[in-house]
Order: structure tokens, then C-alpha cells, then sequence
């Protein structure tokens, strides 16, 4: 094929330069840009694949918060998929795809929320030391309680939900016993530094008694009562208690 081009003055006269076509670049050229270019289509489908991630994690974050509030609002009776899936802004298809069914979604959501409040009394408990007194173990453990109680409203109602079926929670819920064992062996911490008499096992018995004497509180009318109250005085009242339920008394014997 001849070359295509245009007169060029030279030494020995008129020649040609040729004006190569895409296809006579040199080889190394073309390896660069195919690169360069399977790059980008690597990048951008790497992208795509994060945006579709971050809408699907947004879109679940949002029926977890819509079920629950409307839990905590109405209980699990008479709550339909369509009311949470209207609230999220999510469709009915979005329930099926990441929890399976409205029953899944509804103990994925009550899940979660005991999460945080185990979270939260870990935070509070973990900071303490080996010097720490039974007044400030039953401060830290008993805070996120107090401020469920303080805030009352939508908090309050969140833990009463979490602490109803905390009573008898799924199987599914076997997930968090590193953070139950957890939020006990922080308290044991303090407890046996504080009661070196005491066995153990009566120390673990006493902060089981503790936790579900908190629940209680978020569902009896002393709860009530209490939530009226300004924060400060919720824990003057409660505080010992908790407290007192730590340190025990010493058993009679007959």
C-alpha cells in the first residue's frame, strides 16, 4: 500500500513523510493505551460497584430505623411491611432481599438496638479501674438506662422495646455473647476488687440481678415514675440500688 503524504524539501530532493494511520503506531504505544485504558474501566466499575454498595447499606440502614421506631411506637402487633417500607422510602422487594422477611427485619432492628446499649455500657464500665468504688460501677452500668429514662420520648420507648424482648430474645441473638460476656467480665473487674470474699459466681449472679432489674425498670410504672424525673435525681434514686444489688448481703446462717 503506498504511503500517504506530503512533499518534503531534502538533500537529495523532494521525498515523503508519511502520516501513519492508528494502525501503524508502534507496538509498545498501543500496549500503553489498551492499559490505560482497561484501568479505567477497571476504576469506574470499581466505582459503580462502591455507589451500588453504599445505596444498598443506606437503604438498609433505613428500614433497621423505620421498624424500630414504629416498634417501639405500636409493638410487633398490627405492624405491616407496607408501613415500614413507606417510612424507609424503601420498596417491599428491599425487605425481602436484605433481611428475608418482616419478621427478620423486626429482630435484625431490636437486634441492633441492644447492640448499641451493650456497646455503650461497655464504654462506661471499661473505663473504670482496679480503685473503682461500687458507686461508680453502678453509675457506669446503669448510664445508659438512666439516660434512656432522662431522655425519655423516642429513647425511652426504644429501650422498653429492647428490654420486652430482651425477656425472651431470639436464637438469632447468639451473635452477641461476646458482648454480654464481655459487659460482665468488666463489671467482675470492679466487683472483685471491691468484695475479694465473694465467690464468683455470686458476683456474676449479682450483675445478672443488676441488668434485670434495669430492664424491669424500662417496663414497670416505677419506670414511669422515674422517666418524669430530671436525670439527676433519677440517679440519686437509682444508683444505690444498683449499687446495693452489687455489694449484697452477707447470708444468715441458721
Amino acid at each position: 500500500m503506498p504511503w500517504v503524504g506530503h512533499a518534503a524539501a531534502g538533500p537529495d530532493g523532494p521525498d515523503y513523510v508519511a502520516a501513519r494511520r492508528p494502525c501503524d503506531a508502534p507496538k509498545p504505544l498501543l500496549d500503553n493505551k489498551l492499559k490505560q485504558l482497561l484501568e479505567f474501566i477497571t476504576v469506574t466499575r470499581g466505582k459503580k460497584t462502591d455507589l451500588r454498595r453504599e445505596a444498598g447499606q443506606r437503604t438498609r440502614d433505613g428500614l433497621l430505623t423505620a421498624a424500630l421506631e414504629l416498634l417501639a411506637q405500636r409493638g410487633r402487633e398490627g405492624l405491616t411491611l407496607r408501613e415500614v417500607t413507606d417510612r424507609a422510602g424503601a420498596n417491599v422487594a428491599a425487605v425481602s432481599y436484605h433481611f428475608g422477611s418482616l419478621k427478620g427485619l423486626c429482630e435484625s432492628a431490636i437486634e441492633r438496638a441492644l447492640e448499641r446499649y451493650l456497646d455503650a455500657q461497655i464504654l462506661a464500665v471499661e473505663s473504670l479501674g482496679a480503685t473503682s468504688t461500687l458507686q461508680e460501677l453502678a453509675e457506669a452500668f446503669a448510664r445508659p438506662m438512666v439516660r434512656a429514662l432522662g431522655a425519655g420520648g423516642q429513647d425511652l420507648a426504644v429501650m422498653r422495646t429492647v428490654a420486652r424482648v430482651g425477656i425472651d430474645p431470639p436464637q438469632g441473638w447468639g451473635r452477641l455473647a461476646g458482648k454480654f460476656d464481655q459487659a460482665r467480665q468488666d463489671a467482675l473487674r470492679v466487683l472483685t476488687a471491691n468484695l475479694p470474699g465473694v465467690e464468683e459466681r455470686e458476683l456474676i449472679f449479682r450483675t445478672r440481678c443488676a441488668a434485670g432489674m434495669l430492664n424491669w425498670l424500662a417496663l414497670s410504672p416505677i419506670g414511669t415514675e422515674l422517666a418524669a424525673m430530671p436525670t439527676e435525681q433519677i440517679e440519686r434514686q437509682l444508683i444505690p440500688v444498683v449499687a446495693g444489688a452489687f455489694h449484697g448481703y452477707p447470708a444468715i446462717v441458721r
